[in-house]
């Protein structure tokens, strides 16, 4: 009987310890690095920029950029998916050669502007990723890299999406704003759907849909007999199935109770990812195509939020 409870006694201990090493892991894993950006100034309704993909109009909202030294205008996406501002290789390497002189690391110190504002680092991360840069042509969009969400923890973010338009600024009166949690710089947002609380997180990445869920509540949302669209993703160079549906439902935020015309379900993502978005509570995720003629405003710092 001794020998059982000896038995019993390692293997709780192996499963505790196993536990717990696991949430180390994840932790030390998904904890985004220390904010090492330097901001200072403002910027006041900057226009944003469009592209689209596979007929989808709004694939990616980029915002212009100027960078050190150089007279040209290049973009970068606006990512609230990404926790950290990232510049790509393969764009930089085709602008000037003073980008190839960058630390084993990948990383390299620079600076950009939006508007007024300053934004600097010693230490933005350089992804291989990205396309060769054409200066010559006038009309190429040049897209060198992404903005996370550490430039939102620094400035209050408005999003005028029925303007086209993109302010950072350092106040605002917040008195009918309500609360969302920024966890690991993540934006996770309080909504109700179909009289169910839910925690979305805001991922302008996925800036083409409305909400993205799982397969089996995508069923339950879709207008029944609808046409599915089908379309190829990409999340870093990982091709995803992406399937889209009408719907027709109310999602209400705070006092405010908007459309919900449409509903993603994606196939591709690996189970780690299908582990952490369970295990962070959130219910699914929503884009920025949800909000057109809307304006977000997000106050990462103090996690405070507002849809009008």
């Amino acid at each position: 009987m001794k020998l059982f409870k000896k038995i019993a006694l390692v293997i709780l201990t192996v499963i505790v310890l196993s536990s717990l090493g696991g949430y180390i892991y994840f932790q030390q894993k998904f904890t985004p690095p220390d904010n090492y950006l330097n901001v200072s100034g403002t910027a006041e309704n900057i226009p944003v920029k469009w592209i689209s993909e596979n007929e989808n109009p709004y694939f990616a909202l980029l915002l212009p950029v100027k960078i050190s030294g150089l007279d040209q205008t290049f973009y970068m996406q606006l990512d609230s998916g990404s926790p950290i501002t990232v510049f790509y290789k393969n764009s930089l390497e085709s602008i000037s050669e003073k980008f190839r002189n960058k630390s084993e690391k990948n990383q390299f110190s620079t600076a950009f502007k939006v508007g007024n504002m300053n934004v600097a680092s010693t230490t933005f991360e350089v992804l291989n990723y990205g396309k060769k840069i054409d200066l010559k042509d006038s009309d190429a969009v040049r897209i060198i890299g992404t903005i996370g969400t550490d430039l939102l923890e620094k400035r209050i973010t408005v999003l005028d999406f029925k303007n086209n338009l993109c302010s950072f600024t350092e106040t605002m009166n917040e008195k009918s704003f309500s609360d969302f949690e920024f966890k690991k710089r993540k934006i996770l947002i309080p909504a109700n759907l179909e009289n169910e609380n839910l925690k979305l997180l805001y991922d302008s990445g996925a800036s083409g849909y409305e909400l993205i869920t799982t397969k089996e509540i995508w069923e339950q949302y879709r207008t029944k007999n609808s046409k599915v669209k089908i379309e190829k993703g990409n999340s870093w160079g990982n091709v995803l199935s992406v399937y889209s549906a009408a719907a027709k439902k109310k999602i209400q935020f705070n006092t405010l109770i908007m459309d919900l015309s449409e509903v993603t379900y994606i196939e591709g993502t690996s189970d780690l990812q299908k582990f952490l978005m369970k295990r962070s509570g959130m219910q699914g995720m929503i884009g920025n195509k949800l909000f057109l003629n809307h304006k977000l405003t997000l106050d990462c710092k103090n996690e405070k939020f507002r849809v009008e």
